[in-house]
């Protein structure tokens, strides 16, 4: 395992990090196998782990407080989130901070969040929705900065929403901000017009979320894929999402395919997911999710490969894609 810098804050934290989303959301997780796939992921030297209080509505913070306290002698960041009140995922552009954020809310949610960890401190407490706008409204921050005075967190970030990643560049160089977490992957390489300049200008460290677009990027679904009832899946892979997805992520395999050919080598399409962002150096950790041991293997056998040749990297941006935000795209 490598490690990065996390911005202004110093931390210095695996650059493969754990997205702990699907052990509450999804189907097919159980808690027994979660905490072992957690527990491998720190012996194998994963320090940053993010969850929120959304999961589950408080499961998967459960489960990361029961990691911590099962390894005393190793230091794991932690990292959650406050749900919006009006539970609108993502933030609506018309939506006000007391709509989503009012400050008592806030309170309420680090305080419900400690409590389900069973923890004294959060590293990081991310806004799970972002919208620019409300930095017209300080009443967020003094309410959060008064959480961090209190050392109930440490840091304080925000989660941008999906194909937006110009709305937050505003909190970001506004100085009151120590983190952001954004999709950035082989399609989403959009973070690195803007948003990623101005964390580097402002020191702000860079969570790279959903590094396999949700799957497509694994190269394992199809045109057909379907999951069970009450997966969240079913809702995001719509078939105006599915199709185009699996047909692009198609192409990245041929050529894929064509590189392994040619050099005689077997980089696998989760590899290149994940070498592709650790070529950026804007990006302090990667969460991709981690739900099985098989999971936490291949994604940290990943870090110690390290980033991609550069012929490869630059042979991946032609796989941009721009998308912009629709009904399914929560």
């Amino acid at each position: 395992m490598r490690y990065r810098r996390f911005g202004r804050t110093g931390w210095e934290v695996s650059e493969m990090g754990y997205g702990m989303w699907g052990m509450a959301s999804w189907s097919n997780s159980s808690d027994d196998e979660s905490l072992g796939s957690l527990q491998a992921a720190v012996d194998r030297g994963c320090t940053f782990f993010d969850t929120a209080y959304a999961y589950g509505d408080g499961r998967s913070e459960n489960l990361l407080g029961q990691i911590v306290r099962s390894n005393p002698g190793k230091r794991i960041y932690t990292a959650t989130k406050i749900p919006p009140k009006d539970l609108k995922w993502p933030a609506l552009p018309e939506s006000t901070l007391m709509q989503s954020y009012p400050p008592d809310h806030v309170e309420e949610y680090v305080h419900r969040s400690l409590e389900n960890a069973a923890l004294e401190q959060f590293d990081l407490m991310q806004f799970h929705t972002w919208n620019d706008e409300w930095m017209r409204d300080d009443r967020w921050f003094y309410r959060i900065d008064d959480m961090r005075s209190q050392k109930l967190i440490n840091a304080v970030g925000i989660s941008i929403n999906r194909w937006e990643p110009w709305n937050g560049i505003r909190a970001v160089r506004s100085g009151q901000i120590d983190a952001v977490q954004v999709i950035y992957n082989i399609f989403d390489q959009n973070p690195e017009d803007e948003l990623f300049p101005a964390c580097r200008e402002m020191n702000v460290a860079v969570i790279a979320r959903v590094p396999f677009d949700e799957g497509t990027l694994t190269g394992t679904l199809t045109k057909n894929s379907t999951w069970p009832e009450g997966d969240w899946r079913n809702t995001y892979f719509v078939p105006e999402n599915l199709i185009p997805s699996v047909e692009k992520a198609d192409e990245v395999k041929k050529s894929l395919e064509e590189w392994n050919r040619e050099r005689q080598t077997e980089i696998t399409m989760p590899e290149l997911a994940l070498r592709f962002i650790l070529g950026n150096p804007d990006v302090s950790t990667i969460i991709p999710g981690m739900r099985k041991l098989r999971h936490v293997e291949a994604n940290i056998a990943a870090s110690d490969a390290g980033p991609l040749p550069p012929e490869l990297q630059e042979k991946m941006r032609a796989f941009r894609w721009v998308r912009k935000p629709a009904p399914w795209s929560q």
